[in-house]
């Protein structure tokens, strides 16, 4: 199996547990759970893209932005801030923790998910 398709099994299993989370009534372990999901969704989701441009587009990327980036200009995925700004609330929940912030992050997880499986299905 290549490296591309194992990423993109598990980014579409992680995709599913992360909507799995975002099912259940929300309270303070159900938005934990799920926004540790997202983190671990988030980190499938670029290092699949970056294996994914590497051996269709021959695109090189060494970072989430980079890999957003490249993908935009590959047509991968469109070109829409909110990617950018999963960034930064991947950020937000490695390395700062509040109340107030864990409920923003989870607000927008939803959103993440959709975004997440989009990238699945351009890339099939």
């Amino acid at each position: 199996m290549r490296k591309t398709d194992s990423l993109r099994a598990d980014l579409a299993a992680m995709i599913a547990r992360l909507e799995e989370a975002l099912a259940l009534p929300k309270d303070a372990i159900v938005r934990d759970s799920a926004i540790q999901r997202f983190e671990i969704s988030f980190e499938l989701c670029w290092k699949f893209l970056k294996a994914y441009l590497e051996d269709e587009h021959n695109a090189r990327c060494t970072s989430p932005r980079t890999c957003f980036r490249a993908a935009f200009k590959n047509g991968v995925i469109e070109d829409d801030p909110f990617w950018l700004d999963l960034i930064a609330l991947r950020n937000y929940t490695v390395h700062t923790y509040n109340e107030r912030l864990a409920d923003y992050v989870y607000t927008r997880l939803p959103e993440a998910a959709r975004r997440f499986r989009a990238v699945l299905d351009a890339t099939v």
